[in-house]
């Protein structure tokens, strides 16, 4: 599987920045899609996830509310919208594809793509 996330960029507080995460090789359908965060000097968490085929979706208490993820499946696109954006939110964001129903767990995803940074000002 192979992921490709771009979108990122720099933004003020409270604007929306929507990143988009690209998969292809094996049949994706049947994983969890996820996406991380790593802000500097801190450890990478979890943002949220979408199990493609059931559609369900999972999200981090800190972006509840603000952050919607949701999938193009003709695009084989997963796509993370953010709305009101802090300065806290900066950091630079992953997608991942894991084997698992669901999972908050970054060591339970096998396939990352390369990070896309997003910069929030106040």
């Amino acid at each position: 599987v192979q992921l490709q996330a771009f979108g990122g960029g720099l933004v003020q507080a409270g604007d929306s920045l929507r990143l988009s995460c690209v998969a292809s090789g094996r049949t994706i359908s049947s994983f969890l899609m996820g996406w991380f965060r790593q802000a500097p000097g801190k450890e990478r968490e979890f943002v949220g996830a979408i199990n493609w085929s059931a559609g369900s979706t999972y999200y981090a208490d800190s972006v509840k509310g603000r952050f919607t993820i949701s999938i193009d499946n003709t695009e084989h696109t997963v796509y993370l919208q953010m709305n009101s954006l802090k300065p806290e939110d900066t950091a630079v964001y992953y997608c991942a594809a894991s084997i698992w129903a669901m999972s908050r767990a970054f060591s339970s995803y096998k396939y990352w793509g390369l990070g896309t940074l997003v910069t929030v000002s106040s």
